[in-house]
């Protein structure tokens, strides 16, 4: 059996208020873009040049869900993977602001918004996060605020009544 924890970097501690960190950035090809949503998001400006230069977005565009995609992997390159993430209980809002466009450069920044233990689970913390995807002019085209999970360096003491 392998030691894992040498290789974590970031526990729920390390997560203060107002902590900033940027990842990225990520080029978003076409052949990726067509790909991404021949399996799961096949609607016409997503899939081909002509529908997406006749659509409101005048150029073939990435499916939000590809840009999601983008974003997580990311936030798993830059910091996930070499925490002690426990998952997210869910998001409590995702918005597309802007269409992604084939030869975008994507970057994600996250912002810390708060934290606290989870009182039912002595070992694990709750951090509140904002995810901004943004394109090389700095505009936001995608935003997450969600809670995750991450293992505490040392569990909350036990509370005795």
């Amino acid at each position: 059996m392998t030691d894992t924890t040498a290789a974590i970097q970031w526990h729920w501690e390390d997560f203060k208020d107002g902590l900033v960190m940027e990842f990225g950035p990520k080029r978003v090809e076409r052949d990726e873009v067509i790909r991404f949503a021949t399996e799961f998001d096949p609607q016409p400006f997503h899939l081909s040049e002509e529908a997406g230069k006749a659509s409101l977005f005048g150029g073939l565009a990435a499916s939000g869900w590809h840009t999601a995609g983008m974003v997580m992997r990311l936030m798993c390159d830059g910091f996930l993977n070499k925490s002690s993430s426990l998952g997210s209980p869910g998001l409590d809002s995702l918005k597309w602001q802007r269409p992604v466009m084939v030869g975008d450069e994507l970057r994600a920044r996250l912002t810390v918004l708060g934290s606290r233990p989870m009182n039912s689970k002595p070992k694990v913390g709750l951090v509140q996060t904002r995810w901004e995807a943004l394109n090389q002019r700095n505009e936001v085209v995608m935003t997450i605020e969600s809670w995750a999970m991450f293992g505490r360096r040392e569990p909350a003491p036990s509370s005795s009544t």
